[in-house]
């Protein structure tokens, strides 16, 4: 079947960051705004018990201009990432930003008079049936408003974030639009690459010495805006770090925990679990450098396809992608397939090979109309339909909560990396059962694998350098040159030292690291990823009707801690390493498998 490759954004808002459509609808949301904080200046809770009727009212309007802010925020920064070079974009953005940072001091007010409420007749509200669905929602606001500071300081740090840390981590996308990658094409003529698309092809061209010329002037480009990456680097943490002592807490850790409803010892469970068992995934890469012809792999070889003897990497189109994702979804459960199907037809995915992309994807949510969409930029590897089938695993997660209370359905990143980390696993233990040879097999674990080692060790390498930035920030500004320093040495520590050459602008060039929304967006990756494999196992193990089960864990990611969730769904407790240790065996049996394979292709 034929699919476009371009989204359709029209449908949303027509005329894109021009769109007047988009301006009626923020004029109408700062409306709203204005009745949030006229329902709330009126509001006492000791006069509004015992049925809280003005609180079902707040409730209600902040439901709509929490979607309508998501509406219009998902839209406008879809524009943005087709086109980095749509100032305007960045101006709707900033507009967008100043509503919710508008909406964001009447619900902290809220939220304190919420959080002064007796636990007697809190306890009282939570009986009755407007508030019953939401019980878990409304507790843990209630504790998220104990630790505010008075109303006056919460609008001071608000409104300033707009100007602060808001718009140093916009600059960060200004930053980004003026990184150009040179590369000499098949004419011999010098064409400059985005970064979005200079980065696919340094992970994914089949050539060692094209790859290594991209990376050579890959870290050139972000090493010589390094100085300007690392002062939007330092404010925004700086503003963070600063934020997070005004409220009492000195522990950057404690704050992301929280944000992700797991505790400490759980975090620490998985990583040590990871750190013990490496070395599967240390042979894998070094069979590989074998097999390249290399003592060691460089940085940009690790994702690289492997070619055997005649074989080359097998490549996709994107309906070819688009229909295999379908099919294999079919084989798990009807609903995940039809939805996979539909949001393809309906054009809600950006995939086109273009300049002046933003790099990497993403899926976005559209609550208003009760839709996603999905970024990314395919080129036809493997690994463009697994990031494929990532994020259309994204996009279901939200298709199955979109008739629960909107307060529900704020689930936490470790969890929502779940969905997509397992519609990625069931694509690439297809693509290997599909392999009609030892060759195509090698490559297709080669693929898995490389996301093993993505989460073992690449976000491995991300969480241990964000952990030392912190700290060190914690004393004072951190130059460019210590960043490289701090990237490169998490990097050997992850990788315990197998690679021949590092990326010291790694933490440049990774967006990641300067997204507003929650600090160390890097381990609930790895906790998705291996959440999603116990799962997988537990559907290899009974595969009828599975799919009610899982979507019935999916509904449940935003209401309850991530350990209460694990015990419920599958009976595990995730703060010991025995649970963790289930996950990564399964992929050191690909490991495994790899080596076993490839022995034939070893000269001796």
């Amino acid at each position: 079947m034929k699919y476009k490759l371009t989204w359709d954004l029209e449908s949303i808002f027509p005329g894109g960051s021009q769109s007047q459509a988009l301006q009626n609808k923020l004029a109408l949301t700062k409306e709203w705004i204005s009745d949030y904080q006229s329902l709330n200046q009126n509001w006492d809770p000791q006069l509004d018990k015992p049925n809280y009727k003005t609180l079902v009212r707040i409730l209600a309007l902040d439901e709509k201009i929490t979607n309508a802010l998501s509406q219009a925020g998902s839209f406008i920064n879809a524009v943005q990432s087709t086109d980095v070079t749509d100032t305007h974009a960045n101006a709707v953005i900033f507009q967008v930003g100043k509503l919710r940072g508008d909406y964001n001091v009447v619900q902290t007010s809220i939220i304190k008079k919420f959080a002064a409420i007796t636990d007697e007749d809190f306890s009282s509200l939570l009986t009755q049936a407007p508030f019953q669905d939401i019980a878990f929602a409304l507790t843990e606001m209630r504790e998220n408003g104990s630790r505010l500071l008075s109303e006056k300081e919460e609008t001071i740090i608000s409104k300033l974030s707009q100007d602060g840390f808001e718009a140093w981590s916009n600059h960060y996308d200004t930053l980004v639009s003026l990184i150009k990658i040179p590369i000499e094409g098949k004419d011999e003529k010098i064409q400059e690459l985005s970064a979005g698309q200079a980065m696919n092809r340094m992970y994914s061209d089949p050539d060692p010495s094209v790859r290594k010329k991209i990376f050579e002037e890959w870290e050139k480009a972000w090493g010589e805006l390094a100085p300007a990456f690392a002062d939007t680097l330092n404010h925004l943490q700086g503003f963070r770090l600063e934020n997070y002592h005004l409220h009492g807490e000195e522990d950057f850790m404690v704050e992301p925990l929280r944000y992700n409803r797991i505790k400490k010892e759980t975090l620490d469970a998985m990583w040590l679990a990871i750190s013990k068992n490496k070395q599967p995934f240390l042979d894998f890469l070094n069979r590989k450098a074998t097999l390249m012809g290399k003592k060691q792999l460089a940085w940009y070889d690790v994702d690289a396809p492997i070619s055997i003897g005649d074989f080359n990497a097998k490549t996709f189109t994107y309906d070819e992608a688009v229909d295999f994702i379908v099919a294999n979804f079919a084989k798990f459960g009807p609903k995940m397939a039809t939805f996979a199907q539909e949001i393809a037809e309906k054009e809600w995915i950006e995939a086109e090979d273009r300049s002046g992309k933003r790099p990497g994807g993403y899926c976005t949510g559209l609550p208003e109309t009760e839709e996603s969409r999905i970024f990314m930029t395919f080129t036809g590897s493997a690994s463009d339909m697994s990031t494929l089938a990532h994020e259309i695993g994204h996009a279901f997660h939200s298709h199955t909560m979109w008739d629960l209370p909107r307060m529900n359905t704020n689930y936490a990143m470790n969890v929502a990396e779940t969905a997509s980390t397992f519609a990625e696993t069931l694509v690439a233990s297809a693509t290997v059962e599909a392999a009609k040879t030892d060759e195509e097999k090698i490559s297709l674990l080669n693929t898995n694998l490389e996301n093993a080692t993505a989460m073992f060790m690449n976000i491995h390498s991300r969480y241990l350098f964000e952990k030392s930035f912190y700290s060190e920030r914690q004393k004072g500004l951190v130059s460019a040159d210590r960043l490289s320093e701090l990237m490169v040495s998490a990097q050997k520590e992850a990788y315990q030292e197998q690679l021949s050459v590092y990326h010291p602008h790694f933490w440049a060039s990774k967006l990641h690291f300067f997204i507003s929304d929650i600090s160390f967006y890097n381990f609930p990756y790895t906790f998705g990823f291996l959440f999603s494999l116990s799962i997988f196992a537990e559907y290899k193990k009974n595969p009828n009707g599975f799919e009610e089960k899982y979507i019935a864990l999916l509904r449940d990611t935003a209401v309850m801690k991530t350990e209460e969730l694990v015990m419920k769904h599958l009976g595990k407790d995730i703060t010991q390493e025995e649970f963790w240790n289930q996950g990564i065996a399964i992929m050191a049996e690909d490991a495994e498998l790899f080596l076993e394979l490839t022995n034939q292709f070893i000269s001796e």
